[in-house]
């Protein structure tokens, strides 16, 4: 039990700093540029950091959970990590990758530096 908090707690840690690193200096910089003069972009406000709040809760638990299946298959090592880090990144910034490039608000040639900054 004591490990898992222990992981639970490092990758919480890791995916905020993550998240609040990619909105900062990809995410709001990008939507001010494509909602530029149509719609007001204001500074932060509870209800966004509540959205961004759940979204990197949503994806520490999903890292964390399939950590867990790694570790029970392949054993707790780095094999685990790597595949469990990857398999995340991959999921999770692919889909939003995808969803801002079917919304015409992203490019595919952001995949380029997204995945590898997510894998960071």
């Amino acid at each position: 039990m004591k490990q898992f908090v222990i992981i639970t707690l490092i990758t919480s840690i890791w995916i905020n700093i993550a998240e609040v690193t990619r909105a900062m200096f990809v995410a709001f910089p990008l939507m001010e540029e494509f909602f530029a003069g149509r719609i007001p972009i204001g500074a932060m406000e509870i209800s966004n950091a509540l959205i961004w709040g759940i979204w990197d809760t949503l994806l520490s638990a999903t890292l964390v959970f399939i950590f867990w299946l790694c570790s029970v298959a392949f054993g707790n090592n780095l094999k685990s990590i790597i595949i469990s880090g990857t398999t995340t990144a991959l999921a999770t910034i692919g889909v939003f990758w995808i969803a801002s490039i079917n919304t015409r608000f992203g490019r595919v040639e952001y995949g380029w530096y997204f995945i590898p900054y997510s894998l960071g």
